[in-house]
């Protein structure tokens, strides 16, 4: 049997989820962008989706861990759009998109007469 034919075990898919999420975790702690950690967060849904599939195949067989990863992608889509949203108004507000100025996010000087 080639090295291409032969089927990807759990053990892989476990190894590459895993690697993902730590990737993904690393970003997260690491970056002040808010679009880099948003792609981060993503990052680590992907590698929970991938588990969530894999143990379906493994052991449910039913599609119930692929029905679970589309609902999670479905969320991940609606908190991309709100954290979209919140850097498009800190930008806005702030010029600026780093993650440590989203601490205020009311117009300066709003609430002054």
């Amino acid at each position: 049997m080639s090295m291409l034919t032969t089927p990807i075990g759990m053990s892989e898919v476990l190894t590459l989820s895993a690697f993902l999420f730590a990737i993904g975790l690393y970003g997260l702690f690491t970056r002040r962008g808010i679009i880099a950690i948003l792609m981060c967060i993503e990052l680590m849904l992907n590698a929970v989706n991938l588990n969530l599939i894999a143990f379906d195949r493994l052991y449910v067989h039913d599609g119930t861990g692929q029905v679970m990863a589309i609902f999670s992608i479905a969320v991940a889509a609606a908190e991309i759009a709100v954290g979209l949203a919140l850097t498009i108004n800190l930008f806005r507000l702030r010029f600026t998109t780093n993650a440590d100025e989203a601490d205020n996010l009311h117009e300066p000087n709003a609430f002054r007469n």
